[in-house]
């Protein structure tokens, strides 16, 4: 659920964004309030172009068909597994965008069935220029480094719940204990990762050392 969404607008629109980019989980499915989630929607399509992609809570919803058609009714474009041309100043760059592996699935018990996901990737593998995906999962890192992905935005771990002093995170979805992927950027070979810490609450109501974020990343072209 997203809290102060009039602030939060207000720190997107000083930032001055040319694109905006949400990686999922817009709801919470066990507190599901579509109208409350798409506040924000409705007034970051005034600042800049909106892209998303859909997260686990989103495909255990059984709502997400409403969310779809809630966002494209916005004025958002749905990047599950589509992509699109950015042009600028004579250059353009690939916006890429990965439907939730948990749409194959009912909960985190039955782990995560990437097989989709991977074939989507291999789709892109070969293509040229600058590419950026959209994606929910930050622990599936390595298989965007393998589909020579340039820049990856994510969520998914909460920025680790709890976060501790000169340690990090405590715990995320699917990474467990400790986990790897939780806040700022990773970078593997030619490959950067965002993960971002999000803007609203989890099932667990509280972040300690954990702040929501709102993440901010310039390109510059190379000189």
């Amino acid at each position: 659920m997203w809290k102060k969404s009039s602030k939060d607008l207000d720190k997107v629109k000083n930032a001055s964004p040319d694109i905006i980019v949400v990686t999922g989980d817009l709801i919470d499915r066990r507190k599901y309030d579509l109208a409350t989630a798409t506040t924000f929607i409705f007034g970051a399509v005034k600042i800049a172009p909106v892209y998303y992609v859909s997260g686990n809570h989103e495909a255990w919803s059984d709502k997400y068909r409403e969310i779809q058609k809630s966002l494209m009714d916005a004025g958002v474009q749905v990047l599950d597994n589509s992509a699109v041309k950015l042009s600028s100043g004579g250059g353009s760059i690939e916006l890429l965008g990965v439907k939730d592996p948990d749409f194959l699935t009912f909960d985190y018990m039955d782990g995560t069935n990437t097989e989709e996901l991977s074939e989507q990737l291999r789709k892109w593998d070969a293509n040229d220029g600058f590419k950026i995906l959209l994606s929910h999962r930050p622990e599936l890192f390595d298989l965007y480094c393998e589909s020579n992905i340039d820049l990856i935005f994510t969520g998914h771990a909460h920025g680790g719940q709890f976060r501790i002093p000169f340690l990090g995170g405590l715990v995320a979805p699917d990474q467990g204990l400790f986990p790897k992927y939780t806040s700022g950027y990773y970078t593997k070979n030619a490959s950067t990762m965002f993960v971002s810490r999000g803007l609203g609450n989890s099932v667990i109501p509280i972040r300690i050392f954990n702040r929501p974020e709102i993440v901010v990343v310039t390109l510059k072209k190379d000189s």
